[in-house]
């Protein structure tokens, strides 16, 4: 099945967002919440993932689990054509949680979680040196209000 032509159902959809809720739900309680048989569930996940329409499972965490993460943003310009080199450099960094592209002055947005400041510090000028990055401007998140 071709990853272009699949399309998601209703069923898919709401099969999805059980998973975000509970990404370890098991089959037989999706299943039940959804109203279908265990072995559609199994199956509709199946394609899922072949299709790729589903790229994985995570782990979600409070957003209080660590006080003492550096939780920022980054916007980013880009110089030329480079967007697609510099996002590949980028997704390699660890500390980068998401990346998207923007419109306006900015090409690229990072939302950054860095363990310390010295860390933080690090992702900061490992960004700077990649090639086709020509500025930054970073905010540090201080409190969710």
């Amino acid at each position: 099945m071709s990853i272009a032509k699949y399309i998601p159902d209703e069923l898919d959809r709401r099969l999805i967002a059980h998973l975000r809720a509970d990404g370890r739900a098991s089959l037989a309680k999706l299943a039940d919440l959804m109203g279908v048989a265990r072995g559609t569930v199994q199956n509709r996940l199946d394609r899922l993932i072949e299709t790729g329409t589903l790229l994985g499972f995570t782990v979600r965490v409070r957003e209080d689990y660590d006080e003492r993460t550096v939780h920022a943003v980054m916007m980013i310009e880009v110089v030329g054509k480079s967007t697609t080199q510099v996002i590949r450099k980028m997704r390699g960094l660890t500390e980068v949680y998401s990346l998207h592209t923007t419109n306006g002055n900015w090409d690229l947005v990072a939302n950054i979680r860095a363990a310390s400041l010295s860390d933080f510090d690090r992702v900061l000028r490992e960004v700077r040196m990649i090639e086709g990055v020509s500025n930054s401007e970073t905010s540090l998140l201080l409190s969710s209000v």
